[in-house]
């Protein structure tokens, strides 16, 4: 049998291969820091709540271009109060026919991704909030939607 050699310069170049491939999985497998907590309803927003009303909330399915399946919820916000509403955010609870939580969703009825800019004093608002990955337990039934944050102009 042949007598091998491995030179000092191949182990070490051998073992910066392994290092970098290995950070490089770490950094890419590897544990992801938790998300920030969503934006909380405001002391000020929470008296507000009263002055916003949500009304002809309904439910309707569609296909996708992808066919997969989207449920909107559609929808009117009115601004009672005397304060402009740049952004009203809603969490949406979607339960199991037990009504076990299956999923929450929050999504933006004024300002943030919703079309129409803010919501002036005493005027009213369509709204529609598409969803596509909602779990197959989910009851089929209108989820329960709550005002999740209130930020005025």
């Amino acid at each position: 049998m042949k007598d091998v050699k491995i030179s000092p310069a191949t182990i070490v170049m051998g073992l910066a291969a392994v290092l970098i491939f290995g950070l490089f999985g770490w950094l890419t497998f590897g544990p992801k820091p938790a998300p920030p907590p969503p934006p909380q309803l405001s002391a000020e927003g929470r008296q507000y709540l009263g002055s916003l009303a949500l009304s002809n909330v309904h439910m309707q399915a569609a296909e996708s271009y992808v066919n997969a399946r989207v449920v909107e919820i559609l929808g009117e916000i009115t601004n009672n109060g005397d304060r402009t509403v740049k952004v009203a955010e809603v969490t949406c609870v979607f339960t199991d026919y037990s009504g076990q939580l299956v999923a929450r969703e929050r999504s933006f009825v004024v300002g943030g991704t919703a079309p129409g800019g803010s919501l002036k004093p005493h005027t009213t608002m369509s709204f529609r909030l598409p969803f596509d990955t909602i779990p197959e337990e989910w009851n089929q039934a209108m989820p329960t939607l709550i005002i999740a944050q209130i930020q005025f102009e």
